[in-house]
């Protein structure tokens, strides 16, 4: 899965050092909140709420800060009803592009997505476009020197995943969205640090980039990310590791 793991690798050790600290908590909090709205408060009863609680504590949110996440999406406190909404499109050179967004002003955020994508060599296409592109899977990144790979599949399969690959410095596992909370555990009780968790759209092929198209979806993808409306990106892009570190 060239390009899906390396831009997770990226991004976990970024968000580790940099001042992104509170984008990253607004994103938790809105996802919290519209998980609890549409599924209820119950943590253990809603898994979408259950994995952004598990994020959000991952990322050391203070526990105040959750709970009124949650109390917003129920109703005990006034807060902003966010719409789901799921945009696609293309980066430079033909990759396709998944956007998941929670929104509460459907007609400003798709203008700025259009903006964006079109400031840097992109375009907005029409629903179902290139959705059919991508599977939506249970998917997790461990960097390659935080566990021994025969011990990292054996949990991983046992538990319930479906495959382990390789991808430069990662493995990446995938599971159906059933198992992800079955492997996850596992995973989090053998203590195995990992770079990246989430219910994802993995691409069923790779587009590979070089050179300037390479350098320009990188900076399509960080200005899609820093969009406040934004929860998630996938793209099908390949890029050379020597690329990605340059950008990152």
């Amino acid at each position: 899965m060239s390009g899906h793991s390396k831009w997770h690798s990226i991004k976990h050790k970024k968000a580790a050092a940099d001042s992104k600290r509170g984008r990253i908590f607004t994103r938790l909090i809105k996802e919290m909140t519209a998980a609890a709205r549409m599924g209820g408060g119950d943590v253990e009863g809603n898994p979408r709420l259950r994995l952004a609680v598990a994020t959000a504590k991952a990322a050391n949110m203070p526990a105040d800060n959750i709970k009124r996440a949650i109390m917003r999406g129920t109703g005990e406190l006034p807060g902003v009803a966010y719409e789901d909404v799921n945009y696609e499109g293309y980066g430079p050179g033909g990759v396709a592009l998944y956007v998941h967004v929670l929104t509460d002003n459907r007609n400003r955020t798709v203008a700025e997505i259009r903006h964006i994508l079109s400031k840097n060599g992109g375009n907005l296409g029409e629903s179902g476009s290139v959705g059919w592109m991508f599977h939506r899977k249970g998917y997790f990144v461990v960097e390659k020197s935080a566990a021994e790979e025969e011990k990292l599949l054996d949990i991983a399969l046992t538990a319930g995943a479906d495959d382990m690959t390789e991808d430069g410095d990662n493995f990446e596992i995938l599971c159906s969205p059933e198992s992800f909370d079955a492997v996850k555990t596992a995973l989090d009780a053998a203590k195995i640090p990992l770079a990246a968790a989430e219910i994802s759209m993995v691409p069923q092929n790779y587009v590979k980039l070089e050179g300037k198209n390479a350098q320009t979806m990188l900076k399509l993808m960080e200005a899609l990310e820093d969009h406040e409306d934004v929860q998630n990106v996938w793209a099908n892009f390949d890029i050379d590791d020597a690329e990605m570190q340059a950008a990152s």
